[in-house]
């Protein structure tokens, strides 16, 4: 057993399993995919700590894989089916895409910074996942052109309602993402019926704000 198969069960043993994630789907897409794959080469000693770990290149705008319990709790709220379409937003260096794809029919993954956009196209290959495809888009944009989508799964936090995404959603659909729209931020899941979205707090959470998901400064006389 490699380290890093080692710490990946210690991953989902003292992280993963521990923040009450039971769907052993989810659990088994965790310990298939190598998280140290998705993160950069001096970063890979701490690909499995429990926190979120900046992957942009030095000087870019911070962009993260969330922490793994996080990831998890939300991807078994979103009860994600094997035949599902999914968009990921905000997939970074593709870790939450990867492991979304063991989980759905078809996953579809925006990232706002073209360098990691293709640094996730790359990563995904290399792991052998095939039904992924990543485009360069702003998460609050999402990726109209291959939806709806039974399920979306923002990949860190948004400070506003993100519209544009509920309109992605199929009828029935479901988001999830942590909404930092007022404090404590929350996990939150909004399901789209016919006549409304609703919405339903999951649990309090803190993950970093999207690109472009961001509270507008107020003015100021």
């Amino acid at each position: 057993m490699s380290d890093f198969t080692a710490l990946r069960r210690t991953m989902v043993d003292c992280q993963v399993r521990p923040s009450d994630v039971t769907d052993l789907r989810i659990i088994d897409a965790m310990l298939a995919v190598p998280r140290e794959k998705f993160v950069p080469e001096s970063k890979r000693a701490i690909a499995y700590l429990d926190m979120d770990i900046d992957v942009a290149a030095d000087g870019q705008v911070k962009r993260c894989l969330i922490q793994a319990a996080l990831l998890a709790r939300m991807l078994q709220a979103a009860d994600i089916s094997e035949t599902d379409r999914v968009l990921v937003v905000g997939c970074a260096s593709g870790y939450s895409a990867a492991v979304v794809a063991r989980l759905a029919g078809e996953v579809f993954a925006t990232e706002p910074d073209s360098a990691l956009a293709a640094a996730a196209k790359a990563n995904l290959a290399a792991v052998g996942l095939a039904n992924v495809t990543v485009t360069t888009a702003p998460p609050a944009d999402g990726d109209r052109a291959h939806g709806p989508y039974d399920v979306i799964v923002m990949d860190g936090a948004t400070e506003l309602e993100p519209e544009t995404l509920y309109a992605q959603l199929k009828m029935g659909g479901r988001l999830v993402g942590v909404f930092a729209t007022s404090r404590p931020p929350r996990a939150t899941l909004i399901t789209r019926s016919p006549a409304d979205f609703g919405s339903r707090v999951l649990f309090d959470a803190s993950a970093p704000v999207l690109t472009g998901l961001e509270r507008r400064p107020a003015f100021v006389f």
